[in-house]
This record gives structure tokens, C-alpha cells and sequence, in this order.
């Protein structure tokens, strides 16, 4: 059950993120038509700011909610189950919120076949049921990437037969296959990708005067690599930014999908509005 403190934490945020100004103990009461007295709320406002949850500065404004009090408050409140996205609708909410979204197609590929080349080459075949979606062009669901012949590597893959893709890559990275592990980044690298508000994500780059390489790790497509489903924040992105990472699918086509906006955008109301 959430105490008092986390009540009026939560309702803070929540009247920061809708007016984007600090607020104030009456003024919270009178949103949300709160129980407490002003004077109470502004007694537990005192402890979240001795908490590092609630800034002021001055003595006579209002609260505003700290980078820490909305990265809590995201952790605990984003869902990453996301099974389905309506493509228009995450356009249009990408460019009216503010925020940019980075979208990679994930073929569903597996590992079909293994071929020795005169113990020089090994040529891996994989095959996909993927099916395309709308914003990106068709590309051929079978591919195939070649490597240099070992012994032990081919015994390996041998056995990785019907294995999918994201787990070879995983797997190649973890026992030291390097070359094996580049071929198969190189192909997801060039798999359609996708960036829904591009002049967002540009705009505050400029301002926080991100490197050039950050930068292009970011609109070519390398920063998805190996994101899992979650939350990042000064781990990927310049302090007061979040990064939503789903596994989610939009036109029953599988993606990974990145959404990178400020911490007081409205992420509820998004995720709301794009299913």
C-alpha cells in the first residue's frame, strides 16, 4: 500500500509532468483534491527535498521534482509488455509530445545450414518468415554470411542449427567469435531502421553538445545493438533524458523500438495512445 510520502511524491510528478511549473502545497490540495492540510503537505514536501526527491529554489516558490524523483518514478511505472504499436498514431505522438522515436526491424532469421568450404570458408545460411511493414522496403528474408574455416567453430555452429539469430549473435560475443560476432552485427546493422522525429533527437544533441560519434551511433542505427527491454538514462543519455527500449511488433512486424524524450514527458499518456 503506498504511504503518504509516496501519495504526494507521485501526485507532485504527476502535477509537474501536466503543468511543467513548480507547485505549490495549495496548489497540489486543490488539483487533486487532496485530504491533507497545506501545511502538512508542505511538511513531507520538506522531507522529499531532504530526500533529494523535490528541489526549490526559492524559499517562497513551489517544488519541482528532481531527475532522481523521475527516474523512480518511471522505473515503477512503465510497462515494457507492449505486444502491438498502430504505426500512425506513434508518428503523430512522436511529433506532437516531442519525442523521437528509433525503430529496428527484427527478422526473425535461424541458423538453416552450415557449409565447409575446403576447410577455408565456412558459409552460414539463415532463413526468416519475417514479413515486412510499411514504413520500410522489402528487403530477401534469406541471407547468408561467410567466415573463415576452423574445426571447433564449425563443430560449434553445427550444433547452433535452428537457432535464432539474437541468440547466435549473444552466444558468438560471449565465446570470442569475433569475426563471427562482426558479419552478424554487420547484418542487423543494415536490417531497415527507422527514426520517427529525427529533428527532436538532433535539436538536443545540438544543445547538450553531444560527440559526433554518440551522434551517429544514434541515427545509423549501432546504439540498438544489444538494448534489452527497459529503462536507460545517464548510462545512454545526457541527465533529464530517458530511453524506452520494447521488443513489441507493429504491423505484426517484430521490432525493437527506442523511445528517447525528457523525463516530464508524458510516457503514460504515449503508451496509451499508440496501441
Amino acid at each position: 500500500m503506498i504511504d503518504k510520502k509516496e501519495f504526494l511524491l507521485h501526485s507532485i510528478i504527476r502535477a509537474y509532468i501536466e503543468n511543467l511549473e513548480p507547485i505549490g502545497s495549495s496548489q497540489l490540495k486543490s488539483m487533486y483534491d487532496i485530504a491533507y492540510s497545506p501545511a502538512t503537505i508542505r511538511g513531507y514536501f520538506k522531507k522529499l527535498g531532504e530526500e533529494g526527491y523535490l528541489a526549490q529554489e526559492h524559499i517562497s516558490s513551489g517544488r519541482t521534482p528532481t531527475t532522481e524523483a523521475f527516474k523512480e518514478f518511471w522505473n515503477d511505472r512503465l510497462d515494457f509488455e507492449l505486444n502491438n504499436v498502430d504505426y500512425k498514431k506513434l508518428k503523430t505522438l512522436a511529433f506532437n509530445m516531442g519525442v523521437s522515436v528509433f525503430i529496428q526491424q527484427q527478422h526473425i532469421n535461424k541458423l538453416q545450414r552450415v557449409l565447409n568450404i575446403e576447410d577455408v570458408y565456412m558459409i552460414l545460411e539463415f532463413s526468416s518468415s519475417s514479413e515486412q511493414f510499411s514504413p520500410f522496403e522489402p528487403t530477401p528474408s534469406d541471407f547468408a554470411i561467410t567466415i573463415k574455416y576452423s574445426s571447433a567453430l564449425y563443430r560449434f555452429m553445427s550444433g547452433m542449427i535452428d537457432m535464432d539469430l539474437d541468440d547466435i549473435l549473444d552466444v558468438s560475443k560471449q565465446v570470442g567469435a569475433m569475426q563471427l560476432y562482426d558479419e552478424l552485427n554487420r547484418y542487423i546493422q543494415k536490417s531497415e531502421f527507422n527514426i520517427l522525429n529525427l529533428k527532436h533527437f538532433l535539436k538536443f544533441s545540438v544543445s547538450y553538445d553531444l560527440d559526433e560519434d554518440i551522434i551517429n551511433n544514434f541515427i545509423q542505427g549501432g546504439v540498438m545493438e544489444g538494448l534489452k527491454a527497459g529503462v536507460y538514462f545517464e548510462n545512454m543519455l545526457p541527465s533529464g533524458y530517458i530511453g524506452i527500449v520494447h521488443n513489441t511488433h507493429i504491423n505484426k512486424q517484430k521490432v525493437k523500438m527506442l523511445v528517447v524524450g525528457e523525463l516530464s514527458k508524458d510516457y503514460e499518456y504515449f503508451y496509451k495512445g499508440i496501441i
